[in-house]
């Protein structure tokens, strides 16, 4: 297992837009009044964050911004409290929430969205309960 440090490195930001058009078509998501957050299993030992801003929502530059950095910040602070393997693209929906906010909404989200992830998993993988009918012949 990797150790969790405090700063927000490279490898665990989504850049790609593949990635965050991957996030978006599978449809797991969880939301609250504050955020939106999707997510996909990344077969990693760590979570990445993607952030999705629009300027329909938000249409100050600055206001993006701050709006983001609050958002990344409060993915590095809560990386412990996180679970870890998944990509999370966050799609804000408050346009000016406080960072106790912010980061509790993303915490509570992120664990909400694994226990969905891994129980979409189980359910995938375990065989079927019903038994294929066999004809027996006449």
């Amino acid at each position: 297992m990797t150790q969790i440090t405090t700063r927000l490195r490279p490898h665990e930001r989504l850049k790609d837009p593949a990635a965050f058009r991957l996030a978006f078509e599978r449809r797991q998501g969880e939301s609250d009044r504050v955020l939106a957050v999707y997510g996909i299993a990344n077969g990693r030992d760590w979570s990445r964050l993607g952030i999705s801003v629009s300027r329909r929502k938000v249409r100050a530059a600055s206001a993006r911004n701050r709006l983001k950095r609050r958002i990344r910040e409060a993915f590095r602070l809560s990386k412990a409290d996180l679970p870890p393997g998944i990509d999370l693209v966050v799609v804000p929906r408050a346009h000016d929430p406080s960072f106790a906010t912010v980061r509790q909404s993303l915490v509570t989200l992120a664990r909400r969205l694994a226990h969905r992830l891994t129980n979409s998993r189980r359910r995938l993988s375990s065989p079927s309960p019903v038994e294929p009918r066999v004809e027996s012949p006449p």
